[in-house]
């Protein structure tokens, strides 16, 4: 087993030089500690339900916001499985005016997936379609834990998640609205060796993000679980072991979900028993600059085995890390500007994409046969 997060918020501070702690819910906290430290933006990699906290805290300490995943969601309270209830990041888009008056930049869903995946979306839209009919962002991996029968690459707990909340569509003529988990099942070849992988809609940001600003007429997010572990979530489902809610265990209250976590290796533990690759892409079809129908695949993968000699990191984190990385020097080089709440879809591509070139995974851009 790995660290516990407290342990793992530990380790990561002792490696820093004068590191201090902070509660990431008090945003009153946090404001003061960006002014104490004399930031000038804060990165917010923290767990989901600490997003809003440090969102808020941000415009008070008069910095830029820079984040890798959005303000959570909660499924309609009637119809989970045709409408949106409060959709990921609606929270922060009510506070765009508040940013956009300050001439502040809140730039949102800046990691691999939401992130890199939407700057694709922004280039195709751009560079290589007059018209786009479709984005569907396909994530797929063939990494293998040695001696692991069922290790997600992701904490079990985020996993299940995202995986059984309600996946949102959307469609032009519809808008935003929602599905059954695992709904719309395809077998996607990904590049570079990985294969056919069975994917199915997840809810994802970049489905409530590239249409705000890239025209296109279906926008999905499909995750590359494949047939064996949807069946082992299917089956906690069915068992109420996806449930974060405390039941009575004898004179102890447990939630089930913590329970499976706890029964699971860490992913952040088993980075030197993992290989394989994982790919984060965007798929689109539409019609090219000629007036052809054109398909293509823009990807960027990752080998586990390079990310962890290369720096002892695994490949999903690698991928996600480094690009907010970038996105904090193209700011800090004037590249990067704005004001309000932005995503990468609102901002040119190019000067981002020049510098993942020279990461040592470079994204790629693969013809397809339209359909």
């Amino acid at each position: 087993m790995g660290r516990s997060p407290p342990g793992r918020a530990r380790a990561a501070a002792a490696a820093t030089d004068g590191h201090r702690a902070v509660d990431a819910s008090d945003e009153g906290s946090l404001a003061e500690l960006l002014r104490a430290e004399g930031c000038d933006a804060v990165l917010n990699a923290a767990d989901p339900r600490f997003v809003m906290p440090v969102h808020r805290a941000a415009p008070d300490a008069g910095v830029t916001y820079v984040d890798t995943a959005m303000s959570p969601s909660r499924p309609h309270p009637e119809r989970p499985h045709e409408e949106t209830g409060v959709q990921l990041g609606d929270e922060q888009f009510e506070l765009a005016g508040e940013w956009a008056e300050r001439g502040q930049l809140a730039l949102v869903e800046m990691g691999v997936e939401p992130g890199l995946s939407d700057v694709f979306a922004r280039c195709a839209a751009d560079e290589l379609f007059s018209s786009v009919d479709e984005v569907g962002i396909r994530d797929g991996a063939n990494l293998v834990v040695d001696g692991c029968d069922c290790c997600p690459t992701f904490p079990i707990w985020t996993t299940i998640e995202k995986c059984l909340n309600p996946p949102v569509v959307w469609e032009r003529d519809r808008g935003w609205h929602t599905t059954v988990p695992f709904s719309e099942p395809e077998t996607f070849v990904f590049p570079e060796g990985i294969g056919p992988v069975e994917c199915v809609n997840v809810e994802h940001e970049e489905v409530l993000l590239v249409p705000r600003w890239v025209d296109a007429g279906r926008v999905t997010f499909k995750l590359g679980l494949g047939e064996e572990f949807i069946g082992v979530l299917k089956t906690l489902h069915a068992l109420g072991l996806d449930s974060a809610a405390k039941v009575a265990v004898g004179a102890v209250a447990v939630s089930p979900r913590d329970v499976v976590a706890a029964c699971l290796p860490d992913p952040a533990g088993v980075g030197h028993l993992m290989h394989g690759r994982t790919c984060a892409g965007t798929w689109v079809r539409g019609t090219g600059p000629d007036g052809s129908p054109r398909e293509v695949s823009c990807h960027h993968v990752v080998d586990n085995d390079w990310s962890m000699a290369e720096c002892g990191s695994r490949a999903v984190v690698w991928q996600t890390a480094v690009n907010p990385v970038l996105a904090l020097e193209l700011i800090d080089a004037g590249a990067r500007s704005g004001s309000g709440v932005l995503g990468l879809e609102a901002l040119p591509p190019r000067p981002f994409l020049d510098l993942v070139a020279g990461c040592g995974a470079p994204r790629r851009v693969e013809e397809r046969t339209p359909a």
